[in-house]
């Protein structure tokens, strides 16, 4: 199980959000490329990005840091937050990205996601958040009536990379992950699904080890900035 520290990034800064309220961010690092460089360093297999201000402006912001940080360190990174469009997913894996995620677009134009794992083979990933286990979009901000299972489950055909499933209310919130949810959604789809949300701890990480599904990963970001999980010694644990 691959474990995935999280560089969650607004207006330049490397930020955590509480349950994905944008004023609720806490900055932790004015230099997002050092910080990835730390991770590195400790010895962490991939990177997980998210252009927060371009989750809700539906383009991507935050792309210097997120260019800065590809050029800076060698492991391989996914991005997601403002990727709606094929440009936009061309454009990132030209620039060394290594896998982009697709959230909203899989709810509100699931072809582009089709058309995107098909022209480009294990590089892309869905992203799927929700509330209740009811899918949100737009940064989050936007709830629908679409089912998680459901949503998963539509894109059994497409070729998609991973599913990277995020329990909104146990984001940022460290109060551990939603695991029978998580759990039941790796059980209920044959793609490779990474945890996100709530890992606060390494008992965290080895229950999400440990659940009887077959996650590929999980990701963390306020724990490992925190102090509350030692990076080094969670991926000794999970390798």
């Amino acid at each position: 199980m691959i474990l995935y520290p999280a560089i969650d990034l607004k207006d330049g800064q490397a930020v955590r959000l509480l349950r994905g309220e944008m004023t609720a961010a806490t900055v932790f690092n004015d230099d997002p490329a050092a910080q990835a460089e730390a991770f590195v360093a400790a010895g962490c297999e991939w990177l997980h990005l998210v252009d927060l201000n371009g989750a809700f402006a539906g383009t991507p912001v935050n792309a210097g840091p997120v260019e800065e940080i590809l050029k800076r360190c060698k492991v391989p990174a996914q991005l997601g937050g403002g990727i709606r469009n094929m440009a936009t997913i061309e454009g990132w894996l030209s620039k060394g990205l290594q896998r982009v995620i697709l959230g909203t677009v899989a709810v509100e134009n699931p072809a582009l996601v089709r058309e995107a794992a098909k022209a480009f083979p294990g590089q892309v990933a869905v992203g799927i958040d929700a509330r209740a286990g009811r899918v949100a979009t737009k940064g989050w901000a936007q709830e629908t009536e679409v089912m998680v299972t459901d949503l998963a489950r539509s894109f059994e055909d497409a070729g998609v990379a991973a599913i990277i499933y995020t329990d909104i209310d146990r984001d940022g919130a460290m109060q551990g992950p939603n695991i029978a949810a998580t759990a039941a959604l790796a059980n209920a789809v044959s793609i490779p699904v990474i945890a996100s949300g709530g890992v606060s701890s390494l008992v965290d990480l080895i229950a999400l080890r440990d659940c009887g599904a077959p996650l590929n990963g999980a990701i963390s970001g306020r724990a490992l900035y925190d102090g509350a999980l030692d990076l080094g010694q969670a991926l000794t644990a999970l390798a």
